[in-house]
């Protein structure tokens, strides 16, 4: 699975150079087209200034191809996702949710709960982009699960990181319904080592038919409060970039009084965030 068009939701921000840079880089490593999308009122230098900051980073106008939108910002950029065919929405984003600001305000949350490509969150970009050293991936169950482990491996195959750490979190139910009130600690802890057994080969046998070759990967097993661990854990690796799959539906009102997985995520990004969801190319299947 490749991203064949990018689509970067900008505004002109201090931040908007640092963003360019980082688009240009990835439609670089993926050999990728470029769509810029802006909601909102301009200047009327705007198309001036935009320009120039594109040869600054490395990009010539004629090779991106730049939406000028007025009207509903989330509801235009998903629009102008569905009408370019965007495999890859990219957008700036800060660390915690109620700090997130013009596009990752409740704009963002649209847009992540209702996309119907894969969403790119990059935390701190910079003018002088490196390439992702510490990669995460989620194998978490879901429909996408595949398309992740895929996007995961072929973008580290790409990069070269140190690490892919791939990891899934066990589910403490199995382990409480498979024990009982008189089992020995002895007898508890085997049942823990024998279930995480089981989950490590279930991600092997995930990974056996995707090229992986050369790759480092990581294999890692997680217990707690889900969504959260693994975020946690792409702090302690000191992650460049977390990749997690796309629920198949969308999310609802409900996931704010009862916590889709990936909105712990969400409220508190670790580090750049790739959700996967391969929308078109799943519908065309």
């Amino acid at each position: 699975m490749k991203y064949r068009k990018l689509g970067l939701a900008i505004a002109f921000s201090p931040r908007l150079e640092a963003l360019l840079h980082e688009s240009a880089r990835l439609k670089k490593l993926w050999q990728a087209e470029l769509v810029l999308i802006h909601v909102g009122d301009t200047e009327r230098d705007a198309p001036e200034t935009l320009n120039a900051l594109l040869v600054k980073a490395g990009l010539s106008p004629n090779e991106v191809k730049v939406r000028w939108e007025k009207g509903d910002t989330g509801r235009r950029i998903l629009a102008v996702c569905q009408e370019e065919k965007i495999d890859l929405l990219m957008a700036g984003a800060l660390k915690k949710e109620n700090l997130l600001q013009y596009y990752l305000g409740t704009i963002g949350r649209k847009i992540l709960r209702k996309a119907d490509c894969s969403v790119l969150l990059l935390l701190q970009p910079s003018t002088h982009p490196k390439p992702y050293h510490e990669i995460v991936v989620n194998a978490e169950e879901g429909p996408y699960l595949h398309q992740t482990l895929k996007v995961a491996c072929e973008l580290s195959k790409i990069e070269d990181p140190r690490w892919l750490h791939v990891v899934r979190e066990i589910k403490m139910y199995g382990l409480t319904m498979t024990s009982s009130e008189h089992c020995s600690e002895e007898e508890y802890s085997q049942l823990k080592t024998d279930l995480v057994s089981q989950e490590i080969n279930t991600v092997q046998k995930l990974l056996d038919p995707i090229p992986h070759e050369g790759l480092k990967i990581n294999i890692k097993i997680l217990a707690g409060k889900s969504g959260f661990e693994v975020s946690q854990f792409a702090i302690r690796k000191q992650a460049d970039l977390l990749i997690i799959a796309s629920p198949a539906r969308k999310y609802s009102i409900l996931d704010r009084i009862f916590p889709h997985d990936q909105e712990h995520i969400f409220a508190d990004l670790p580090c750049n965030l790739l959700i996967v969801n391969p929308g078109k190319e799943v519908k065309r299947g």
